[in-house]
């Protein structure tokens, strides 16, 4: 997914940390939508899918602890990052327990929370660097080729005399795969390189 296709929601009272935020985050490619007032971040929610939600602590009308239970019963999987002025270890307890990523203290330094974005993001695999996305494209082709040729993990593994393991990582696109090792796989699946590397 390219970033320009991540869609990012801002929930923050603090109009001026909204407008940075967002700012920021468009310079950076990312589509942001910012709201100050929290009660509208559920209709936002229902209305818009969102990759992630950076969500202010401490807001009027709602607590951001019981705002996140209410995010968590629309989309469970949603990446959230937490930024409190106010932090404190039940907060951030109660943070983890309900699966956030990060938990940052105001005021932050603008790189820690772009790298922590960019982080939370690659963690759901939303965001590839280009290597990582040429070895998922790679290892689905062989996963892909391998189930054509109805060779299971280990039938593979006897063919290339590779180990099971690595084959599934390389399907994973857990690890990187060496040409020597991609030769063994082709060669295995009676395909060349060529036609490995084709519409990738």
């Amino acid at each position: 997914m390219k970033k320009y296709d991540i869609n990012i929601l801002i929930v923050d009272d603090d109009r001026d940390i909204c407008d940075s935020l967002k700012k920021l985050f468009v310079i950076d490619k990312y589509k942001v939508k910012a709201i100050t007032n929290p009660m509208h971040t559920l209709r936002e929610l229902n209305k818009q899918l969102y990759h992630l939600i950076i969500l202010d602590l401490k807001m009027p009308k709602i607590k951001g602890e019981d705002l996140l239970r209410e995010i968590r019963k629309i989309n469970s999987d949603i990446s959230v990052i937490i930024l409190t002025a106010y932090p404190s270890v039940d907060s951030a307890v109660q943070a983890l327990q309900s699966h956030v990523f990060d938990y940052i203290k105001k005021p932050f330094k603008i790189n820690e929370l772009r790298d922590t974005v960019r982080n939370a993001l690659r963690s759901k695999m939303l965001l590839l660097e280009p290597e990582e996305e040429m070895n998922l494209k790679i290892g689905k082709k062989v996963r892909v080729l391998r189930s054509e040729n109805r060779l299971t993990l280990r039938q593979l593994a006897e063919r290339t005399n590779l180990s099971v393991s690595l084959i599934s990582q390389i399907e994973r696109a857990e690890r990187a795969a060496s040409i020597s090792t991609l030769n063994k796989i082709v060669t295995a699946l009676n395909i060349s390189l060529k036609e490995l590397f084709e519409d990738i």
